[in-house]
C-alpha cells in the first residue's frame, strides 16, 4: 500500500543559509507584538529581495495571504521545525583555549536551542576547571560524555594539529554534526555534516573589499 504522505521537498543550501536570518527577524517581530509580516517587510529585515523571500518560504509550504502577508507565529514555528529548533540539540566544545572559552561563555547558543552540554580538553591544567558553569572534562571520556549528555553537535576549537583526531573521535562517539573552527581542513565520513568557520579567511575577504572600495586604491597598469 502506497503512503499518502507527500515526499519531503529538498531545500537548496542557499535557502538553508538564509533561514536563520529569517528566524531571527521573525523572533524580533514576535517579541515586538507583530502578528503578520509581508514578504517586503521580511526582505528588508533580512537584507534580501522580496521575490527571494517568497521563493525561500515556498520550500516550507508557506505562501502567505494576498493583502495580509505571513502569520509571524506560524511562520516562526515552521522555521524552527526546519532548523531543528523544536527540541534542544546539545553541544560539546572541544578545546578550551581562548576561542573555546569564549564560545563556552557565549549565552546565545542556549537561547537558540543549542545548549552547551559539555566542555572537553586534554590539558591537565584545564581539565577540572569550571567554565560558564561547566566542568572541563578529558577528551578520553568523550564517548561517555556524548552518550550521557545527549550531545548532537560537536564544535572543534583546537589547534590545527589536533583537529582531525578530534573530528574522528567525535564521529566515533556518535556525533553527526560538526562545526570546525580550527584553521585547517578536516575530513569526515559520508553522513556526517561538517561546517567550517575560518575567521582569518573572513578577515581576508573583508580586507579585499576594503581595498577594492577604498577611494585611493592603487590601480595597476
Amino acid at each position: 500500500m502506497m503512503s499518502s504522505v507527500p515526499p519531503r521537498r529538498r531545500i537548496p543550501e542557499a535557502t538553508v543559509a538564509r533561514l536563520p536570518v529569517y528566524q531571527r527577524s521573525l523572533t524580533e517581530l514576535r517579541e515586538g507584538g507583530v502578528a503578520t509580516v509581508s514578504s517586503e517587510q521580511l526582505a528588508d529585515l533580512a537584507g534580501v529581495n522580496a521575490a527571494k523571500v517568497r521563493k525561500d518560504l515556498s520550500y516550507l509550504g508557506s505562501y502567505g495571504t494576498r493583502g495580509v502577508g505571513y502569520e509571524v507565529e506560524y511562520l516562526l514555528f515552521q522555521m524552527n521545525r526546519e532548523l531543528g529548533l523544536s527540541q534542544d540539540l546539545g553541544v560539546v566544545i572541544v578545546g578550551m583555549g581562548n576561542l573555546g572559552q569564549a564560545l563556552a561563555n557565549y549565552g546565545g547558543f542556549g537561547e537558540r536551542g543549542f545548549p552547551v552540554g559539555a566542555l572537553v580538553d586534554t590539558d591537565a591544567t584545564k581539565v577540572g576547571n569550571v567554565v560558564h558553569g561547566h566542568t572541563v572534562q578529558h577528551l578520553d571520556d568523550l564517548e561517555d560524555i556524548v552518550g550521557k549528555g545527549r550531545i548532537r553537535i560537536g564544535i572543534i576549537a583546537t589547534p590545527v594539529e589536533a583537529a582531525q583526531n578530534v573530528a574522528d573521535l567525535l564521529v566515533g562517539a556518535g556525533v553527526e554534526s560538526i562545526l570546525n573552527f580550527a584553521p585547517t581542513t578536516v575530513h569526515v565520513p559520508e553522513g556526517v555534516t561538517l561546517r567550517k568557520v575560518d575567521l582569518a579567511l573572513e578577515l581576508q575577504i573583508l580586507g579585499f573589499y576594503q581595498h577594492r572600495d577604498a577611494p585611493d586604491a592603487a590601480v595597476e597598469a
